[in-house]
């Protein structure tokens, strides 16, 4: 049996100057000029989530690492931290659960890749009219999800005036102080 794996070798991060020329630890060279990818390690630190958070984000599908280093360490861009912050954002905001979040994110995935097309693939409008309906029933679909949400929170908050008018009935019940 070998020997257990070290933090450094975990996060993909090592000590100063092992890296590619001009990397900081935790970062490669990326394939586009200019761009850093960083290690699993600095990528979570950056985002505000754990390591173990951006793997399972990868296990079910919502978040692939932009690259991958010859030993198979991840590396993540800005555009893999923009993703991730969207997530959170789902996740804080609408109060979507991991299965939600994947629907958003296929929708949303597959309407940039309609806009693609739209302005830069074709100029048949029979195939233009087929991608703005295409790119309708999913902006249609999410906001009925949306929607849905938002129905779920108007009824709790109804039920918690509920709840404040009886504490406060109960409260006046008790006469003055």
């Amino acid at each position: 049996m070998g020997a257990e794996p070290t933090a450094a070798e975990l996060t993909g991060e090592g000590p100063p100057g092992e890296g590619p020329p001009g990397a900081e630890a935790g970062e490669d060279a990326a394939a586009s000029p200019g761009e850093r990818l960083l290690s699993i390690g600095a990528a979570a630190a950056r985002a505000g989530v754990t390591e173990r958070a951006l793997r399972y984000y990868q296990e079910i599908g919502i978040l692939s690492p932009s690259s991958h280093t010859k030993g198979g360490m991840r590396r993540y861009s800005e555009a893999d931290l923009e993703r991730v912050a969207r997530i959170r954002e789902l996740q804080q905001l609408l109060g979507y659960n991991l299965d939600e979040i994947a629907d958003v994110l296929r929708n949303e995935d597959r309407s940039a890749a309609i806009r693609a097309a739209y302005f830069e693939a074709t100029e048949d409008p029979a195939e233009r009219r087929r991608l703005l309906r295409e790119s309708l029933g999913l902006a249609t679909e999410l906001r009925t999800t949306v929607e849905a949400k938002r129905a779920a929170l108007d009824a709790f908050l109804t039920d918690l005036d509920r709840r404040i008018g009886r504490i406060r009935a109960a409260i006046d019940e008790l006469g003055p102080e």
